[in-house]
């Protein structure tokens, strides 16, 4: 018979059933060698002797049976005995769990809770074994002390979407909490999302800190002093690049971020670096291709021309109007092309040569106080048509003592006839007789149509019902212009202090003048 021990030993790690019915045969045939018997069956020679005394002490205690049968054969099932000390140990870890987490961070912190609650207790090698055996059958429930514990459901579903989404870091925060929450050690999550191990441990805290709110995107606030100076340096930055380099001594035909950084510390005192030209320039929508084609000017009186007509605004009188003049066109009246919105998959497309149904021009002049268009439609651009332009401005604003008359640097805008004209109705006997006021020139810089401000309601003029229109006729078009600019006029006078893009969406900047701004975009002309 064999001791209580080896049945115990046995119970606990029994061998597979096979291995069992080939030993019992081996017993029973009487053929068994023990060293062969082991190395064939891959187990320990003790383990054979031991299975070896049990099948023989069953043979004599049942004599005349057949042992090798599988329904009679007494097999030895994983049975587990476990002792008192194993059971206190099981109930010390789960109390540890609920009481003092932290305490599973570590075999030899937990096993000093142990040794001096139960000193009778396994010793620490025995104790650590068990211990790893344990947290291993009992993840689930165990966490480390940086680990996640608790994940509330509505957290869940929200990290659900973020694995799920296309934002690399929201999909890197949900499998660092989720993974955590498994117990999974911190350097396997931190191989798997690429990034160190303290970065998952520092996330890891701001949630268990914080939870989810920690890590949203916080709004920082920046000195106001800060904010304006950027500003100021945005500005100062548009107004150099609408100048020519050569104006500020450098022999080049458009600027590099190097003159722009040296001539703006000449000018103003301050160093800027090139990054942050280049960053400036691209939050103000401008790329260095279109600072080199569209925003110089060459005019070499450019500063003294725009602080003449910066003064003019800055002291504008309430009987006063600054007028921006420009014409629009000529254009021809077909079937134009244009951004608008399809179906997905279909392509729309016009002729590319057409017959035109008429062309004209719009002559048109803004005043900027007020926000209010006045034009007329002719077929030419001339000086026959700038005078009957300040004749319509004359009797419309005839109760005003001055006109500012603001325009390009266009032949006909600075010919001997308009400025005889001009000498002429600036007479005291003319306008004592006709009862108008006065009119003033303050032309634009060389090349500097981005600085006319009609310009920018042109832009959204041919938006609004130039691109995608088909017209029937030459008047049917005049129809829609003069209809764009009567609503205008009239939302205008209701909102005085609104005008621009952010009230109707069309025009590309602020219908205000500014030297540092491009009222005139390509794409819309």
């Amino acid at each position: 018979m064999t001791s209580n021990f080896t049945l115990e030993i046995m119970s606990r790690h029994p061998i597979s059933k096979a291995k069992q019915l080939k030993i019992a045969h081996l017993v029973e045939s009487k053929n068994l060698n023990i060293s062969k018997c082991a190395s064939n069956l891959n187990i320990t020679r003790n383990t054979v002797k031991r299975y070896a005394r049990f099948y023989t002490s069953v043979i004599h205690s049942k004599p005349g049976d057949a042992l090798y049968n599988n329904k009679k054969i007494p097999l030895l099932k994983p049975e587990a005995h476990i002792s008192e000390k194993t059971i206190d140990l099981q109930n010390f870890l789960f109390e540890l769990v609920q009481q003092e987490p932290q305490r599973l961070s570590s075999a030899i912190t937990a096993w000093n809770k142990y040794i001096s609650v139960y000193t009778d207790g396994y010793k620490r090698s025995q104790f650590i074994t068990i211990f790893n055996n344990w947290l291993k059958t009992h993840k689930h429930i165990v966490h480390k002390a940086w680990d996640v514990n608790f994940i509330p459901e509505e957290d869940l579903k929200t990290f659900r979407s973020w694995r799920n989404s296309r934002d690399r870091h929201r999909w890197e925060l949900s499998v660092v909490i989720t993974e955590s929450y498994k117990s999974r050690p911190t350097a396997e999550i931190a191989e798997k999302i690429e990034r160190s191990g303290n970065t998952v441990r520092d996330w890891i805290n701001s949630y268990k800190k914080h939870g989810i709110s920690g890590f949203e995107k916080k709004n920082h606030k920046t000195n106001p002093n800060i904010l304006q100076l950027r500003k100021e340096k945005k500005t100062n930055i548009i107004k150099l690049i609408h100048e020519s380099p050569k104006l500020h001594g450098i022999n080049r035909t458009s600027w590099f971020l190097t003159d722009l950084a040296e001539t703006y510390r000449k000018i103003y005192g301050i160093n800027i670096s090139t990054s942050t030209i280049s960053q400036y320039l691209k939050l103000e929508g401008y790329t260095y291709r279109k600072a080199k084609e569209v925003l110089t000017s060459p005019d070499p009186q450019f500063r003294k021309k725009m602080n003449e007509i910066t003064d003019i605004l800055k002291n504008l009188g309430r009987r006063e109007k600054f007028f921006s003049i420009d014409e629009f066109g000529p254009f021809a009246v077909k079937i134009k092309g244009g951004r608008s919105l399809v179906q997905k998959g279909e392509i729309k497309t016009f002729p590319q040569i057409q017959k035109s149904k008429g062309f004209t021009i719009c002559t048109a002049a803004l005043e900027l106080s007020s926000n209010q268009i006045t034009h007329f439609y002719s077929t030419k651009k001339n000086t026959i048509e700038m005078i009957k332009l300040i004749k319509l401005l004359l009797s419309q604003y005839n109760t005003e003592e001055k006109l500012y008359l603001s325009w390009d640097a266009a032949s006909w805008h600075s010919s001997k006839e308009l400025n005889t004209f001009l000498y002429a109705i600036n007479q005291d006997d003319y306008r004592k007789e006709h009862h108008t006021p006065i009119v003033a020139l303050a032309p634009l810089p060389a090349s500097a149509q981005f600085l006319n401000v009609i310009e920018s309601v042109f832009s959204g003029l041919a938006k609004s019902v130039i691109h995608n229109s088909n017209y029937e006729s030459l008047e049917d078009c005049k129809e829609a212009i003069s209809q764009y600019f009567t609503s205008r006029n009239q939302y205008f006078l209701l909102h005085p202090q609104k005008a621009g893009k952010k009230i109707w969406g069309k025009e590309i900047v602020p219908s205000v003048f500014k030297d540092s701004q491009n009222c005139k975009d390509p794409r819309f002309r």
